[in-house]
């Protein structure tokens, strides 16, 4: 199924059961089907890593659903291009729906090319909606291989470019990208709240090899140009690539709300563990990225250990009954470790502590709401170090 066909599955979804519904039907349909290569239970083997562990640098990709939910209804909903809600750094000053990726860059350009990302992110406040509501998700993975050598990635790298650096800087991220003690970043999907923040990560470390999937617009790969980066990019297209032993992403493509197509994943396969599956948003839906795991790869144990990151099952805090028997169906991978946050929603991590499954708490920190999550500045570390 080609780009244009998936995009017109997704609006004719959005425009038949609701825009908040469509963002989670794709799990339940048969379409999530098409994507999957047909083979056989568990003949890939990626080999064995012998720890995890995961640094969660901030998951609060925006402060408040209330005005957040009001720029999107107020820009047209939900379908349209994130590019033209006005939102910070891409902002014209002509009100929500109105804004355009050109001249929003047009704008910080000047800024962008000194290093000056307060001064880029002040400008375009100015003429932007609520940038103050702006977060950002990212996170960094470190891989133990069995050896003892430990490979570290940033994985997405959030949206206000202030938030961000102040993360980075809490978590000692700036440090360690100047250094080149972060191996690659991995930007999992085009959405403002993963992937705008990237100047920070390019004022860092020019020259980090990055990996992103094949679908991002021209206007996402002319700002990673923009940002000031100059290192080796990997365009990742549909299905598994392996990044170390017992490490591989894996590109789903699927169409995603404000006009975004694919994300990226990370499976880890832990020694005397099982599998560990690292997500930004999980747009491709839990169940597909269970199923793919279950049907491509050969993992320890046979068991689906871990899951960490967010889930998008109710990031706006609705709730539709379909969710419940989303819940529910999680049970059957008996997953022994869960770290969800993000858009997974607050009554969603509600409703998994309630169901009884093994949730990692957090402590609540840094802006996260809740000790259901795995929230900012909390840790997680999947096998033996």
């Amino acid at each position: 199924m080609d780009r244009r066909k998936f995009l017109l599955s997704g609006a004719a979804l959005g425009a038949g059961i609701g825009t908040i519904g469509a963002m989670g039907v794709f799990s339940y349909s048969p379409m999530r089907k098409n994507v999957l290569p047909q083979v056989p239970r568990g003949t890939t083997d990626i080999g064995v890593c012998k720890s995890v562990r995961i640094v969660n640098i901030s998951e609060t990709s925006w402060f408040d659903n209330g005005i957040f939910m009001q720029d999107v209804t107020a820009s047209g909903g939900l379908l349209v291009d994130q590019y033209t809600y006005n939102w910070a750094p891409f902002g014209n000053g002509k009100g929500a729906g109105k804004g355009t990726y050109k001249e929003g860059i047009e704008r910080i350009r000047p800024y962008l090319k000194k290093g000056d990302l307060d001064g880029a992110w002040e400008a375009a406040s100015k003429v932007c909606v609520h940038p103050e509501n702006a977060g950002g998700y990212s996170c960094l993975i470190e891989v133990e291989a069995m050896d003892g050598k430990k490979t570290r990635y940033l994985m997405d790298c959030g949206w206000n470019y202030q938030w961000m650096d102040t993360c980075f800087k809490r978590e000692g991220i700036d440090k360690m990208l100047q250094n080149g003690e972060i191996a690659a970043f991995i930007s999992t999907h085009e959405h403002m709240d993963h992937f705008w923040g990237f100047p920070v990560v390019a004022k860092y470390a020019p020259e980090i090899p990055m990996y992103h999937p094949a679908t991002y617009y021209e206007e996402g790969k002319d700002y990673i140009k923009q940002s000031g980066h100059r290192g080796p990019i990997t365009e990742l297209p549909k299905g598994l690539h392996k990044l170390q032993d017992g490490v591989a992403l894996y590109e789903f493509e699927c169409p995603i709300i404000f006009r975004v197509y694919g994300e990226c994943s990370m499976y880890c396969n832990v020694k005397d563990v099982g599998l560990v599956s690292i997500t930004g948003c999980c747009h491709q839906g839990i169940i597909l990225f269970a199923d793919t795991a279950y049907k491509e790869l050969a993992y320890e144990k046979d068991q689906f250990h871990g899951l960490y990151g967010g889930l998008h099952i109710s990031p706006f805090d609705d709730w539709d009954p379909k969710y419940d028997d989303l819940v529910i169906g999680l049970k059957k991978w008996n997953l022994e470790k869960v770290g969800c946050n993000h858009c997974t929603g607050l009554i969603t991590a509600q409703k998994f502590v309630d169901a009884g499954y093994p949730v990692i708490k957090g402590t609540a920190r840094f802006r996260s709401k809740t000790t259901n999550y795995l929230g900012n500045g909390d840790t997680l570390t999947f096998g033996k170090t």
